[in-house]
């Protein structure tokens, strides 16, 4: 991030889109105290950066389909560059898992999956572990309820003066 010169102006905007991304220019250039054209040249800006990688619409998936969660440790058997590539592509190519982070620690991946049942879950790891992933173990636990689910990521908890000008 050291090449990618903010400000105030550029952080107040990512803050706000983050909340609110279907706001008009307009609006937008009131909520950062900024007039409509400098505002949307800074808008274009960190768009072109890659600091905005996109829009869209945050939908509430329990009131259109009961689907099940799950959190699932993955463990490799081989610890090989290509055995991390190989698992990493295979869970690109699925759409059913949501987020998966390698992680430091007791396991080596954290993936978050969905699934219509635990009867579905449980055929589509099968089908999954069957590809000669090198999975040693895997460990599942059920989602029985979302306390906390982020909906943005809190930039005024992180500004501070050696990060932004």
């Amino acid at each position: 991030m050291s090449h990618i010169r903010l400000d105030r102006y550029d952080l107040a905007i990512l803050a706000a889109l983050q909340r609110d991304g279907r706001m008009s220019k307009q609006k937008l250039s009131e909520a950062i105290h900024l007039s409509p054209t400098p505002c949307w040249e800074r808008l274009k800006r960190l768009e072109r950066d890659g600091l905005i990688r996109g829009y869209r619409a945050e939908l509430a998936i329990g009131k259109l389909l009961d689907v099940a969660h799950f959190m699932v440790e993955v463990t490799l058997s081989r610890h090989r560059q290509e055995d991390f590539v190989r698992f990493e592509e295979e869970v690109e190519s699925h759409a059913e898992i949501l987020s998966c982070y390698a992680v430091a620690g007791g396991f080596d991946y954290l993936l978050m999956v969905v699934a219509e049942n635990i009867r579905k879950y449980q055929q589509n790891m099968e089908s999954w572990l069957t590809e000669k992933l090198g999975v040693e173990r895997y460990f599942t636990y059920v989602v029985t309820k979302t306390v906390k689910e982020a909906r943005y990521f809190p930039l005024d908890e992180f500004w501070s003066a050696r990060n932004f000008q």
